[in-house]
């Protein structure tokens, strides 16, 4: 059986469909991952993932809002598709974008079957296959569900179960040992920077917060972008080491493996920590059903989402650098 999974969205999204495409594979012998160029770099971090498919569906947009759909410009893909002939495909759209255009596009590349998770927009009810018939399987997500998990509902509908033993927890492959650029010793990593400039940390509070954790006994490491260099730099000052545009996703992956804990602005570098097992303070409350996953975590403000849990911080405000102290604080009583 060959089996696509399409993940439109950025590198946490991706991420979080991890646990489903390792539950694909225990049946398909090949397992495809079709995602945007954002989220290439996570697919290639998956374990179980034998082929990447990407696609920029904003260069195609539809009009719609949603993620990938069968406006024009997809002639290629479906192309790619129809020859790859796959026998089925789940579509995690992330809520509250329909799968409806990209099943739409899978059906005009002859995929077999097709499954996916479903808002209440595109449930039209028990016993309908969706919206003209594009969904053979739908699933319903469940209101307060975390996005990882109702993926795995998804491919459980669609008759792809975990491994026995496998917990369903975010992992990703293998990362190297990076000593060589954090040092030696224990240390707390912090990632001001986020792919949304939105919920970027500020640079004075973010200095701040460095010194102050070092002051409290701390080793920290500022990770960042290429593009996040002079906040890296700004942030660590002359006490933190600064790793700002020196590394790859899989690098990045290995120095939050061994970290502490993680303090950051972004949702996938909370992602990724928590693929690693590592706690994490959240600078920024994650949206709904996208908090670091079966990690301790602290969910330090909700300035990117009204009305999200908080944490130590304040609600609409920036959580202050005392905050992030308290917060690494808490995490480490975990870790003993």
């Amino acid at each position: 059986m060959k089996a696509l999974v399409a993940r439109p969205g950025g590198f946490g999204g991706v991420l979080l469909a991890g646990p489903a495409v390792r539950a694909v594979a225990t049946r398909a012998a090949r397992v495809t991952v079709l995602c945007d160029p954002e989220g290439a770099p996570a697919a290639r971090l998956l374990p179980h993932v034998d082929d990447i498919v990407v696609w920029d569906a904003r260069t195609h947009h539809d009009g719609t809002g949603a993620p990938p759909g069968a406006a024009g410009g997809t002639d290629s893909l479906v192309r790619r598709l129809r020859k790859d002939s796959y026998d089925v495909a789940l579509v995690l759209a992330p809520s509250p974008y329909s799968p409806l255009p990209t099943a739409r596009l899978l059906r005009t590349a002859r995929v077999g079957r097709i499954g996916a998770t479903v808002d209440g927009t595109d449930d039209p009810g028990e016993g309908s296959g969706g919206a003209d018939g594009l969904l053979d399987v739908r699933r319903p997500r469940r209101p307060g569900r975390h996005e990882a998990e109702a993926a795995l509902d998804a491919a459980a509908a669609m008759g792809f179960g975990l491994r026995t033993g496998d917990d369903g927890r975010l992992r990703v492959l293998p990362a190297p040992d990076t000593a060589t650029l954090t040092g030696n010793g224990p240390y707390v990593v912090v990632h001001p920077g986020a792919a949304n400039p939105s919920r970027a940390w500020d640079a004075g509070h973010c200095a701040e917060a460095v010194a102050r954790l070092a002051d409290a006994g701390h080793r920290v490491v500022v990770t960042g972008g290429p593009g996040e260099t002079a906040l890296t730099r700004r942030a660590s000052g002359a006490t933190a080491v600064d790793l700002g545009g020196r590394t790859t996703p899989r690098t990045l992956a290995g120095v939050l493996r061994n970290a502490d804990a993680v303090v950051t602005a972004a949702t996938g570098p909370a992602l990724l920590a928590a693929a690693v097992g590592t706690p994490v303070a959240a600078l920024s409350a994650p949206a709904e059903g996208r908090c670091p996953y079966r990690v301790p975590a602290v969910l330090l403000g909700d300035r990117a989402h009204p009305g999200a849990p908080t944490g130590p911080g304040h609600p609409g405000k920036e959580p202050t650098p005392g905050d992030v102290v308290r917060a690494v604080r808490d995490l480490l009583r975990t870790r003993v």
